[in-house]
């Protein structure tokens, strides 16, 4: 009779739908990495394969008959026959009775246990794609309407044969009775704990499924190998990601320190270039300053020519736009109508009373003017003063 699936509502449906997708996803996990694993192992030298384990190398032991177990090596697809041991004497042999009679490589590989192909019974079954997440429990109420056991009655195990154009999945189911698989475990003996998993005969070798009860699986040997290999990628990638950072930090020290380099050269740039346009700044200024007052050259000939000979001058100095004339002249009181009308100064005048000196019996005096400004430069004059 077939089982049904108990249906619940609320939320005990929800987190069992929950712990299903969970279950799914870690299993679509698994399958995903052990099908990257083994396609890298197709690229490595066949001895590093099976150094850590990668070949695929199975211990099958088969019953022969008469109280015997036959040795085979199943190996890259191939399978070679090793030798026949009687049962009983392996029973005094210790825990691993093959250990002793099998070379070291071949002692370490996993052990199976193959079935013939009449022990089991197999069923090839169509099933829609959502059955992917959860195919060993959709296969598991199937037992009942395929098969004349119940699922208590059986040991099972599936493989996928492939995938449809419609997305269906083709699934083989494969069924050996449990009193049957129990019996030929139990006349194995001492070999019992050794095995790895039970596999089913066919004519192509072994079939590639695993008949043993969970609470009795034992792990590959060669398992820590293939940790020991993923946690040395691990590291690897790790160190490998860390040094990429590093040059990266590297590179981005290098050019911030080149861009820094740059800007206090383009600083230096800048402020000889705010000292240049000061200085032509000033420059011009000065220029200008020269060019808007006659030149004292010319100011002392015009008073070379305009003083009479009985003048003469002690000082002559020019303080900003004004002339200062200090010295003795007999005619002192007429100098200002001897100045006056110059094109070079305008408004002359005494700067106090005259003194009479006695000794020269001239007057001395003190003479102002101020300056008048020079006409303007012609065009290119003044374009070719800031440049001298």
């Amino acid at each position: 009779m077939m089982s049904a699936t108990p249906v619940s509502t609320g939320d005990a449906t929800s987190g069992r739908r929950r712990g299903w997708r969970a279950d799914g996803l870690s299993l679509r996990i698994r399958n995903g990495l052990a099908w990257w694993g083994a396609a890298l192992a197709t690229w490595l030298p066949a001895r590093v394969r099976e150094l850590f384990g990668l070949a695929g190398r199975r211990l099958l032991l088969q019953h022969a008959g008469g109280g015997n177990v036959a040795l085979s090596l199943h190996e890259g697809g191939a399978t070679r026959a090793l030798a026949q041991v009687p049962v009983d004497a392996l029973a005094a042999a210790g825990t691993d009775p093959l250990s002793a009679l099998l070379a070291p490589r071949v002692a370490e590989a996993p052990r199976w246990l193959l079935l013939p192909a009449e022990a089991g019974l197999r069923r090839q079954l169509v099933l829609p794609a959502a059955a992917a997440d959860r195919l060993r429990d959709v296969l598991g109420f199937e037992i009942d309407r395929q098969t004349p056991f119940a699922p208590a009655d059986v040991r099972y195990d599936h493989r996928l044969i492939g995938r449809r154009s419609d997305g269906q999945l083709e699934v083989e189911l494969v069924v050996v009775p449990r009193a049957a698989l129990e019996a030929r475990l139990a006349a194995l003996g001492p070999l019992v704990p050794t095995l790895a998993g039970v596999d089913l005969d066919s004519a192509d070798g072994p079939l590639g499924v695993n008949l043993i009860g969970d609470a009795r699986r034992r792990e590959d040997p060669q398992r820590r190998y293939q940790w020991l290999l993923a946690a040395v990628a691990v590291l690897f990638t790790a160190f490998a990601l860390w040094q990429i950072r590093e040059n990266r930090a590297a590179a981005a020290d290098a050019l911030e320190a080149r861009v820094e380099a740059e800007a206090t050269r383009a600083r230096a740039a800048s402020v000889q270039r705010q000292q240049l346009t000061d200085l032509r700044e000033g420059m011009a200024f000065l220029q200008a300053q020269r060019a808007a007052r006659p030149t004292t050259v010319a100011v002392l000939d015009e008073l070379a020519r305009r003083l009479p000979d009985s003048t003469s001058l002690e000082k002559a100095a020019i303080e900003g736009d004004r002339v200062l004339l200090i010295g003795l002249s007999t005619e002192a009181s007429a100098l200002v109508g001897y100045l006056e009308g110059s094109p070079l100064w305008r408004s002359p005048a005494l700067a106090g009373a005259l003194q009479n000196d006695p000794r020269s019996r001239a007057d001395r005096f003190t003479l102002t003017a101020e300056l008048v400004p020079a006409p303007a430069a012609e065009p290119q004059e003044a374009a070719r003063a800031p440049a001298r």
